[in-house]
Order: C-alpha cells, then sequence, then structure tokens
C-alpha cells in the first residue's frame, strides 16, 4: 500500500520540535520530506542528549554512531540533505528546489526567512504553486511576533499554565511539550487544506501558526474567563467544572480515573459503589449541585475507592459502564497491549537499522487502503544530498564535489 500523499514532495527547513512533528505526520502520511540542514552543524538535535547507543539511553555520547533521540524519533521516514543557505549559491539551489516541491515548512522567527532570501514572496516568485507553511511562538503578525518562545513560553503566555496544577499549587505546564505538538498538528492540517485549495485555483499559498494561538482556542473550549464569577479557582487539578465527580482517586495500591457526564453514569456509579440511597437525594441527583459542591462528592467517591485495589474498581466501574481508567506510569503505558495492538509502540531504530533501545510512538491516524506510518529510520545527516540534487536538479558528481569543497553542501 503506498501512503496517501506519495508524490508530495515537502522541504524541511525546520528544527526543535514544533515544525519537525509537522513533517513527521506528512512523512508518516507518505510525503517526501527533505531536512534541509546546515553542512557545518546539521540538525541540532542530532547531537543533543540524551543520546541512543549501542546500550540504549544515555546522557554521554559514546561514538559517532550515537544520535539524540529527539532527532532519530523526529526524523523518522524523512530524507536530508545539506545546504548552506547563508550562502548565494546554496540560496540559488535552495530556490531551485522549491520549484520543484509542493510545500516549504521552517520554524524561524519572523523575519528570518526573508532575510535568508527564501521567504513566502521570493519562493512564489520561482513557483506560484508552493504552499508555505511558517511556524512561530507568536505568528507572523501582532506587536509580540518577533519574540522567541519554546513549549514552556507559549504555555505560559497563553493561560494554559494558569489554569494546569491544583488549586491551592503553583502553574505548572503540562507534561509533554503540548504547544509544540499541537502546533505542528495545526500546521500539517494547514497544509493539506492548503493544498484541497490549490486544486481548485492553481496556486499555493502561505500558511501563518502561531504555538500560542493554537494553544488558546483548545483552552478557550472551557469558560476559563469566567471561573471567578462562578466561584471557582483558576486551576481545577483533574477536573472538569462542567461535570462531577470527574477525578482521579486514591485506590488502595494506586490511582483511578473517572468521569460522570451523564445521568445514567451518576447512576451507575451509585450503584458500583453501593450508594443506591442518593439516587433520590434532594441535593447529590442535581448535577448543579454536585459541581459547586465537588468536594462532598468527591469524598463519597474518594471514600470508596480507597477501600478497593485499582483493579477491583475499574471492575466494579465497568460492570456499571461507568467511564474509568488506571492512572498508568510512562511505562506502563508502553507495555499495554491496547497501544501495541493499534501499532502505536514501535522500537525505535538508528540510522543503520540498530535498535535504539527505546520506543517510539507510532502514527495515530489508521486508513482502510493506505499506508501510514515511518517505515525507515532517520538518516544520518546530510546522506542524501547527492540523490536530493541528482534527482531534481540534475547535478553530476563534479559539481557536487566543487560544492562540497566550498562549504555549500
Amino acid at each position: 500500500m503506498s501512503g496517501v500523499l506519495e508524490g508530495l514532495v515537502v522541504l524541511d527547513l525546520t528544527r526543535y520540535l514544533s515544525g519537525p512533528h509537522c513533517t513527521l505526520l506528512l512523512a508518516g502520511l507518505g510525503a517526501e520530506v527533505i531536512k534541509i540542514d546546515d553542512p557545518a552543524g546539521g540538525d541540532p538535535a542530532a547531537g543533543a542528549p540524551p543520546y541512543a547507543g549501542a546500550a540504549g539511553a544515555s546522557f554521554e555520547r559514546t561514538s559517532d554512531d550515537d544520535y539524540g533521540i529527539a532527532y532519530l524519533k523526529r526524523a523518522r521516514g524523512k530524507k536530508s540533505a545539506t545546504l548552506n543557505l547563508k550562502d548565494a549559491r546554496g540560496r540559488e539551489i535552495f530556490l531551485r528546489l522549491a520549484e520543484r516541491a509542493d510545500v516549504v515548512v521552517e520554524n524561524f522567527r519572523p523575519g528570518v526567512a526573508e532575510r535568508l532570501g527564501i521567504g513566502y514572496d521570493a519562493l512564489q516568485g520561482r513557483n506560484p504553486r508552493i504552499v508555505y507553511c511558517a511556524l512561530s511562538g507568536y505568528g507572523a503578525t501582532g506587536p509580540d511576533k518577533d519574540l522567541k518562545a519554546y513549549d514552556l513560553m507559549a504555555q505560559a503566555e497563553a493561560g494554559l499554565m494558569s489554569i494546569t496544577g491544583a488549586p491551592d499549587g503553583p502553574p505548572m505546564k503540562t507534561g509533554g511539550a503540548l504547544s509544540d505538538m499541537i502546533a505542528g498538528t495545526y500546521s500539517a492540517l494547514g497544509i493539506l487544506a492548503a493544498l484541497r485549495e490549490r486544486e481548485r485555483s492553481g496556486l499555493g499559498q502561505a500558511v501563518d501558526v502561531a504555538m500560542v494561538d493554537c494553544l488558546f482556542s483548545m483552552m478557550l473550549d472551557e469558560p476559563v474567563d469566567s471561573y471567578e464569577k462562578l466561584g471557582l479557582a483558576a486551576r481545577q487539578g483533574n477536573r472538569i467544572m462542567r461535570f462531577s465527580p470527574f477525578n482521579a482517586y486514591r485506590a488502595s495500591d494506586g490511582w483511578v480515573t473517572l468521569g460522570v457526564v451523564t445521568n445514567a453514569d451518576w447512576l451507575g456509579l451509585l450503584q458500583a459503589i453501593g450508594r443506591d440511597d442518593l439516587r433520590e437525594h434532594p441535593n447529590f441527583r442535581r448535577v448543579e449541585w454536585r459541581i459547586v459542591n465537588n468536594v462532598s462528592v468527591d469524598a463519597v467517591v474518594g471514600e470508596w475507592a480507597s477501600k478497593h485495589t485499582v483493579r477491583e474498581v475499574i471492575e466494579r466501574l465497568r460492570e456499571a459502564d461507568v467511564p474509568c481508567g488506571a492512572v498508568r506510569t510512562a511505562k506502563e503505558a508502553v507495555e499495554w497491549e491496547q497501544l501495541k495492538a493499534r501499532g502505536m509502540v514501535q522500537p525505535l531504530r538508528r540510522p543503520d537499522g540498530a535498535p535504539a533501545g527505546v520506543a517510539a510512538a507510532g502514527l495515530p491516524i489508521k486508513f482502510s487502503r493506505s499506508a501510514s506510518g515511518h517505515d525507515a529510520p532517520a538518516p544520518v545527516p546530510g546522506s542524501d544530498t547527492a540523490a536530493v540534487l541528482h534527482r531534481y536538479l540534475g547535478m553530476g558528481a563534479e559539481e557536487l564535489a566543487r560544492l562540497e569543497a566550498d562549504g555549500i553542501v
């Protein structure tokens, strides 16, 4: 089977996580993603700890065959060509490649690509069909567009940290780099939408994605700006303020989660915990009262859960068809048979195909007729330079040798 994006050529100028996650998705869907790396330094993630070596994960690099785990994960299924974009000859080579490409993705600060001479206007002049996606912390417009941002800053500035954590605790970021991953996913969606529009108009366009925009749009699904008026703490912990009970509860040997959304869920919960006496209680039977008095509701559920093991709690709740789940550690999640059955746990490999001793995530999108996923490991940086420049630009060995000698590739 071929991928749904087979035949699509993507030039990938991205670094770190937001952009590489976008192009990882495109590669997993079948696009030919060509990383454009600096011949002097390459992808910074390739040489950053922790590394994957013969002995598995380590903070020390013991050989040239050890690569940063982040690089091995984010560069799967991609090709790597080196090109010095600060040199006029390297810049011209890139523009020629862009003439033959469908998509360019970058996550420089706004204005950097333009100063290099490879911004959207320059590329669009050479290839009117090009779809150009720029990811940044704050976007290409607005008073803060030039600020530098990583995931932590995006979570803070968008307001997500203010609503994450326990009510009496400090602001917290999410465990994963959520803003990077979400921005990368939105970017892939924007690219596909622009490609679909190109089928009608024949023209490409620029796609502008900001990490803070993506987080803010998801966070504001809840009425967080009205919490104070509703008498709610900004940070609700594991709760969703529209439901009760909806939380994590300590069992005798671990933690479990459960969520009551419908009245059927509530009645099922009462059956599971042996509290049928609350079915017609004038207060407990009303979700409005339970939300406002959530502490009392959690006390009832928590007392019951504390007397049983995680397995017992889960079994009782599932018998009553109450949504619930055990709180797994990351290691336990990697070993979860459900994820394995879905192909979501993949062995990470080094460029030579040797196992890296680390797990990597499979592609979360499955198709009935088309292939998806990252069969090829991350490439050796620069290993595809000759093949890419010969295939797309017809360069021969002598020209490539001169460019390499001059530090252009």
